[in-house]
C-alpha cells in the first residue's frame, strides 16, 4: 500500500476541502467579526463533512483572493490559531494549503499536526499571479529542516489561473514529479471547481504509475465512477457547497451524495 492509500486507510479515498473565509491581512477579511467567525465557518463545515463520511479534509486560505505567490506570516498564523481550536474535532486525516506558499504551507502542517500539503512543488509557470517558480529542492530541504519529513507533498502539477512554460506535456511533468519524490501528483482544471481534463489524468497516470494521481478540481458526484477508472482518489470543494458556489457553506445533501456516490464507486471497482 503506498503512503497515500495508507493515510486514508483504503484506496481512492475522497479528501474534502474546508475552506477559509478571507484572512486577517486581505481584502475579504471581516474586521468586525474577527477570528470568532473564522472558527464558526470553518468549524460548522467540519462537522458536516464529517458527518457525511469523507476520507480527509483540506484546510485551505482559499477567500484570500487576490491569491499570492508568498504570504506573511499572518496567514498561516491564523490558520494555525484557528485548527488548534478545532484540533481535537477532526477525526479523518487532515492536510493545509496555503495559496501559493509551499514553505508556509510546510510549517503551518508542523505547527498543527497536518499529515500532508498541496501546493504547487515542480515546474515553472507562468501565472496571473505572477511566476511559479517553487524549488522543490529547497521546499524538500525546509521540510527536513523543521522536522516534517512526515508530511507527504502533494504536488499540483497543473495550478489553476496558469500555463507551464516551455514545452514538456502532461507526462514529462508527472514522471519528473514522481522522480524527484512527491507522495501525490494532482491534476487539476483552470480553476477552482472547473473540470479538468480527463485525458490529462489518464496521460499523468500512465507516466507514472506508481505515484498516486489524484482529481483536483471539478470532481462531482455523477462524475465519480468515470474519475474513479483512473483515479487514485479525489480532492472536492465547491461541489458540495451550497447551490455549487465556491463561498458558500458545504451543504449537507451535496456531501453526502458525493460520498455515496464514492463508495458505490468504490464497490463496483471491487466487484461487489
Amino acid at each position: 500500500m503506498n503512503s497515500f492509500d495508507a493515510l486514508f486507510g483504503h484506496p481512492k479515498a475522497v479528501i474534502a476541502m474546508l475552506h477559509f473565509p478571507g484572512l486577517p491581512g486581505r481584502p475579504r477579511h471581516d474586521r468586525e467579526r474577527g477570528p470568532a467567525a473564522l472558527v464558526d465557518a470553518v468549524g460548522a463545515d467540519l462537522r458536516v463533512l464529517q458527518d457525511a463520511g469523507v476520507d480527509g479534509v483540506l484546510f485551505c486560505n482559499e477567500a484570500d483572493l487576490p491569491y499570492q505567490i508568498e504570504v506573511g506570516p499572518e496567514i498561516p498564523a491564523s490558520m494555525a490559531a484557528v485548527i488548534g481550536q478545532l484540533r481535537f474535532d477532526v477525526r479523518v486525516p487532515f492536510g493545509v494549503n496555503v495559496l501559493w506558499d509551499a514553505r508556509a504551507s510546510l510549517a503551518l502542517a508542523r505547527a498543527t499536526g497536518a499529515r500532508f500539503i498541496r501546493e504547487v512543488l515542480t515546474g515553472v509557470d507562468e501565472s496571473d499571479l505572477g511566476m511559479i517558480e517553487p524549488g522543490i529542492g529547497e521546499i524538500a530541504g525546509y521540510r527536513t529542516a523543521i522536522g516534517a519529513d512526515d508530511v507527504l507533498l502533494f504536488d499540483n502539477i497543473q495550478p489553476e489561473f496558469a500555463s507551464a512554460l516551455g514545452s514538456r506535456t502532461v507526462a514529462d511533468r508527472a514522471r519528473g514529479a514522481a522522480f524527484l519524490g512527491v507522495d501525490a501528483i494532482l491534476i487539476s482544471g483552470p480553476a477552482a471547481g472547473s473540470p479538468f481534463d480527463m485525458g490529462h489524468l489518464a496521460e499523468a497516470k500512465e507516466a507514472a504509475p506508481d505515484t498516486p494521481v489524484i482529481a483536483n478540481t471539478g470532481v462531482r458526484a455523477e462524475r465519480i465512477r468515470e474519475i474513479f477508472q483512473v483515479a487514485d482518489g479525489v480532492i472536492v470543494g465547491t461541489s458540495l457547497k451550497v447551490d455549487g458556489i465556491t463561498w458558500n457553506p458545504v451543504d449537507p445533501e451535496r456531501a453526502k451524495r458525493l460520498v455515496e456516490a464514492a463508495e458505490q464507486a468504490r464497490s463496483a471497482a471491487d466487484g461487489r
